[in-house]
């Protein structure tokens, strides 16, 4: 423990009086020990500080790391890094998260500035309705789509696991050491679920963006990520869609775009009410087309459930 920087230990100890604590209010489950196989990270932040009394806090910038315009980067109590990515401008930041994803190390750290978020947004409110077949579609028409690239990936991910199934992979308990070949494996292994992860992010990123910069009133409906996952035929296209994830971006980008994102209550029939005529009919998984039987409406069942998630009654709808 004396070979690295003490902050490395208490910043891990206050993550755990966070995570307990969150335990503790209902927020979250019992902490558990931290794997190895989802990627490596550590958090270090410079203490030392112009102090003026005891008890009172540092002078402005005074315990904060001063990071120059290039390609290097000096962590606290550690040595100087060569970046990949330049940096552009001199900032300043005191906690710095260095991380592994497959064999890439990254380095994140905050600034401190302000966004100011639009004042004028094209589309007033609008439904968005998130779906296996379709990633989102909302009530003004638009369509996104998660990319074909994300197919092709996984069944790389496939073929490549399966093209290595007999090799040595090694066994701690047993004592047996992997291969040469079975480490190189690994190493390509976790590159291709790092891509696909890359592409899910950038996907999503983009669109929750993008409906927060035309989009003032956003509604989407509160879904029970974890009781759709529990169906083995859906769980796939659910964790494939990231349900949750866009749900979280959404609501932290309020601050950011000024948006306002409102929950529909997960009971509230969406798909099986007539956007026209507001009758309320039985709906199979496989039927892609709501066809009222009793005013003859025809539309596509998303863009059917988006405008009824527009038009939720009041008493259904909450803040997110």
């Amino acid at each position: 423990m004396k070979e690295y920087p003490s902050t490395i230990y208490q910043s891990a100890f206050m993550d755990l009086k966070n995570a307990i604590s969150r335990w503790r209010k209902g927020l979250s489950g019992f902490p558990k020990k931290k794997s190895k196989k989802k990627g490596d990270s550590f958090t270090v932040y410079k203490t030392a500080g112009v102090y003026p009394e005891k008890g009172k806090p540092a002078l402005p910038f005074s315990n904060r790391v001063t990071i120059s315009a290039g390609i290097q980067i000096k962590l606290p109590g550690l040595k100087t890094y060569r970046l990949k990515e330049r940096i552009k401008f001199i900032c300043s930041s005191q906690t710095f998260t260095v991380s592994r994803a497959a064999d890439r190390w990254f380095v994140s750290f905050v600034l401190d500035a302000e966004k100011i978020p639009p004042i004028i947004h094209p589309v007033l409110r609008a439904g968005v309705d998130l779906g296996v077949k379709c990633l989102a579609t909302v009530s003004d028409g638009t369509k996104y789509e998660m990319p074909l690239t994300t197919h092709k990936a996984k069944t790389k991910l496939g073929k490549l696991q399966w093209r290595n199934r007999n090799k040595v992979l090694g066994n701690k308990k047993l004592k047996v050491a992997a291969s040469k070949k079975a480490r190189k494996y690994y190493v390509d292994l976790s590159r291709q679920h790092l891509r696909i992860s890359n592409i899910r992010r950038d996907t999503i990123q983009k669109m929750t963006t993008d409906l927060s910069r035309r989009i003032y009133n956003i509604r989407i409906e509160d879904l029970n990520v974890s009781g759709m996952i529990a169906n083995p035929k859906l769980a796939e296209a659910v964790s494939n869609n990231c349900f949750y994830e866009i749900r979280r971006q959404l609501v932290y980008k309020q601050t950011h775009y000024g948006t306002k994102v409102e929950l529909v209550d997960r009971w509230y029939p969406s798909s099986k009410t007539c956007s026209c005529c507001g009758n309320v009919q039985e709906m199979k998984l496989d039927d892609r087309i709501f066809d009222c039987k009793k005013c003859g409406h025809f539309q596509d069942r998303d863009e059917n459930a988006s405008i009824n998630l527009e038009n939720a009654p009041p008493d259904k709808i909450r803040l997110a």
